[in-house]
């Protein structure tokens, strides 16, 4: 399975997905999809998840910096709740996050429920 066929998955399912990408810290996307159908006028990202992983993707990298200095390890997984949509990021490997929009009435437990069930197919394709 594609990567993209594996993220559209994740977006179409998690009730309220607005669009998914995958992605170093760098922030070069590796595979973006956006929510199926008509577009949401009310998605601040347009379908554009690689801009929010750009622009959180510098705040990640230093949050892995403070794990490391207090000896707590590598950041697994972040969840930034905005008013206008929730961001979750989740690690796949050292340098490679999925980064997940859904609306901020989604269902963020179903939402992260998927990218756990979905992580051994990512890691599959690298």
């Amino acid at each position: 399975m594609s990567f993209e066929a594996i993220l559209q998955s994740i977006v179409d399912e998690s009730g309220g997905g607005l669009g998914a990408a995958l992605m170093g810290l760098d922030g070069i996307a590796i595979s973006q999809v956006s929510a199926t159908g008509d577009p949401d006028a009310s998605d601040p990202l347009h379908g554009d998840v690689t801009n929010a992983g750009i622009e959180f993707g510098r705040i990640l990298a230093d949050m892995n910096k403070a794990s490391d200095s207090i000896g707590a390890g590598n950041i697994g997984e972040v969840v930034i709740s905005l008013d206008r949509v929730k961001l979750v990021f989740y690690t796949v490997e050292d340098d490679l996050v999925l980064v997940l929009a859904i609306r901020p009435d989604g269902n963020l437990g179903k939402a992260r429920y998927l990218i756990r069930r979905s992580l051994l197919e990512i890691r599959s394709e690298l």
